[in-house]
């Protein structure tokens, strides 16, 4: 099987994180992996099996760099289960006997849909969601279009594209007035709390458009959220086996200590000493249950496949569905493995999980 991981998205060193977690855990008894790193600039390159250089150590992100791999690694489907081995200083040769990937991108360019499709043209199986749901869970504005449709309550939100914010800034600047006091400024296309910003209404309109102008450096496309006046908290989903329906965790939730008004980047993944995982979250029984049906019903809302985590926040009068994430942190310390670990399936069985759930699915369309 295959790993890739890396990428072109600013959520790079994530997945490199994420792929260390995988490496580190994964049943060597049952697969053999070949680890394939994509580098800033889009080249695939054959890396060594060793999660060490991938690990996040302190404030040092791991990266996918060019030169230091010099095989290149291209995938193709005139023969199912082939990849194109080119490296620099030899022919080509294939590398056989991939019978399944597992896309640990996360981000733009990998976890958007994007990469799935090229999986689909090879004709590769792989792990999580196709095309459209995971394009779908990438983009907040048309995951929330999907779920509203589908009857699932979203918060208060406005869309705020290139053109609209080129053609006429004030329009969008209004329209970002209805929302209420305190919102939450993102990139459409991004996670890992990237380009993410927290603005109240008294801070001024300079502190609006500054917070619009940094998610912009993420994605053109950005989408502003009204603050939701309750408590975060997640579920981890499973795709059910056969015809079986999304297996749901327990929600969990994230406590943000320190300095930081949200779960930013920093809290998320170089400040872990003022940040806490409850899991389970401490909320009443009723409100665990409502919140595995809400996840269950999004993941199948979006079309996904394999795993998702739906993030969704508890208010005093229901529950809100905040994100659906078609590829979740899945570091061993991150919330999506550490929610099947309290029901009884540990990392390295998970991983297992999904590369069946991936084996057991017909390539093409379903």
């Amino acid at each position: 099987m295959a790993i890739i991981f890396g990428g072109r998205s600013s959520e790079h060193a994530i997945s490199c994180a994420t792929a260390a977690g995988v490496l580190s855990a994964i049943d060597r008894q049952r697969f053999d992996v070949v680890p394939i790193g994509i580098a800033r600039d889009g080249s695939w390159l054959l890396l060594p099996d060793d999660p060490a250089p991938l690990r996040i150590e302190g404030t040092r992100l791991p990266e996918v760099v060019v030169g230091e791999h010099p095989a290149v690694v291209i995938p193709f489907g005139a023969e199912r289960g082939r990849m194109l081995v080119a490296p620099a200083t030899e022919a080509a040769r294939v590398l056989g006997g991939v019978d399944v990937v597992m896309p640990l991108l996360h981000g733009p360019f990998g976890e958007d849909g994007t990469l799935q499709g090229l999986l689909e043209l090879a004709d590769l199986p792989y792990v999580g969601s196709g095309v459209l749901a995971s394009a779908a869970g990438m983009d907040k504005q048309v995951m929330k279009v999907q779920l509203a449709g589908s009857g699932i309550p979203v918060g208060p939100y406005t869309l705020i594209t290139r053109t609209a914010w080129e053609r006429d800034r004030a329009v969008c600047l209004d329209a970002v007035a209805s929302l209420s006091d305190v919102v939450f400024v993102k990139p459409a296309r991004a996670g890992s709390s990237m380009g993410i910003t927290r603005v109240v209404r008294s801070q001024g309109v300079d502190a609006l458009v500054a917070a619009i102008e940094e998610a912009r450096r993420h994605d053109p496309k950005v989408i502003v959220e009204s603050a939701i006046d309750g408590r975060e908290i997640e579920v981890a989903v499973l795709q059910g086996r056969g015809l079986n329906p999304p297996r749901t965790t327990t929600p969990g939730e994230i406590v943000v200590g320190g300095d930081h008004d949200f779960y930013d980047f920093e809290a998320k993944y170089t400040g872990t000493e003022t940040t806490q995982l409850d899991v389970p979250a401490s909320v009443p029984a009723e409100v665990a249950d409502a919140a595995r049906v809400m996840a269950a019903e999004a993941f199948e809302a979006l079309g996904c496949e394999g795993l998702a985590r739906v993030d969704l926040f508890y208010t005093g009068t229901g529950l809100v569905v905040n994100e659906v994430n078609t590829m979740p942190g899945f570091t061993p310390f991150s919330m999506f493995p550490s929610l099947w670990q309290h029901e009884g399936l540990a990392y390295p069985e998970l991983i297992t999980e999904l590369i069946e759930l991936a084996l057991e699915r017909p390539v093409g369309l379903r």
